[in-house]
């Protein structure tokens, strides 16, 4: 990442050096930190947020799922992304947003204080393979997915990251891209970073909620997938469905549709003809061609 950037630091304008934390901060000992990822979009007018406010009201249920206080509402955090786009001279790339605790915490759990909050605007570059939709290796991993009655799943939070990392972790010790990963009951989540659709007979499935991150990307695909004439069906999958599957894809914020040419030792189409015209969608979407969608974005000025 560029070591020149400006963030907005709450409320003020700085050097990305400077937006630091004590390595006892809560937010990092503790792992307690929230955040959000989104996209910016050379827009015909300038840059453009893609969801900008579903992902703020994903933070605010994040925190709030987690009883912790944000100090900002959602207006002054629009307002902070444009700033930080604007001072960053960005016309596409990624924001990240963290909210966490900075107090030193040597041994208390529960604070009471607001978190704090810095907003990250990062210009798209060849390394966040931003939009790359070569199709992609998945296999099935050893690890589960976190039972939602032990952590809230649904939220976006950094302690639920590791288990992510350990997923990730064994796919590419297994020489695959991305690994898929099962409930502690043995049915169908998504991955790492990722939420998992499989295609049967032309119909697009995928998990149910409740066990998986509310995904905004997993929504998109959903809410497109009808004008596109594709049926959707969310009831629950076990191992068996990703072996029976015509076609399987991920999705998440960085690239929205990546096809999957291989699940374990299986190969597959990779993009299929639903996942083809899944992603001829969303590339029409993202490249302002489809005023349908055209208020799920947000100009940033």
């Amino acid at each position: 990442m560029k070591q020149n950037l400006k963030v907005w630091h709450n409320g003020n304008i700085i050097d990305k050096s400077k937006a630091v934390v004590p390595l006892l901060s809560h937010g990092f000992s503790r792992a307690s930190a929230i955040f959000e990822v989104f996209g910016v979009h050379r827009g015909p007018g300038g840059p453009m947020a893609f969801r900008m406010d579903e992902h703020l009201k994903r933070l605010r249920h994040s925190a709030n799922i987690l009883k912790m206080t944000l100090k900002y509402d959602e207006q002054t955090l629009r307002d902070a992304v444009s700033q930080t786009v604007a001072a960053n001279r960005i016309q596409a790339g990624m924001i990240k947003i963290m909210a966490y605790w900075k107090e030193e915490s040597l041994i208390e759990l529960v604070l009471d204080s607001s978190l704090d909050v810095t907003v990250f605007a990062v210009p798209a570059d060849p390394a966040l393979h931003l939009g790359d939709t070569t199709p992609i290796t998945a296999c099935l991993s050893k690890w589960r997915k976190l039972h939602p009655e032990t952590a809230p799943v649904t939220a976006k939070a950094c302690a639920n990251y590791l288990n992510a990392y350990l997923v990730q972790r064994d796919a590419r010790e297994r020489g695959f891209d991305v690994g898929l990963l099962l409930s502690t009951d043995g049915f169908l989540t998504e991955g790492a970073l990722e939420s998992v659709f499989l295609v049967r007979d032309g119909i697009l499935r995928t998990p149910p909620s409740g066990r998986i991150l509310s995904s905004i990307s997993r929504k998109t695909i959903l809410e497109i997938a009808p004008h596109a004439g594709i049926p959707v069906d969310m009831t629950p999958m076990r191992t068996e469905a990703l072996y029976s599957a015509d076609e399987i894809f991920t999705s998440h914020t960085g690239i929205k549709v990546s096809p999957v040419k291989r699940f374990e030792d299986r190969e597959l189409s990779a993009p299929g003809p639903v996942t083809q015209k899944l992603m001829h969608m969303m590339n029409r979407l993202l490249g302002f061609e489809d005023d349908r969608f055209a208020h799920w974005f947000h100009k940033l000025d």
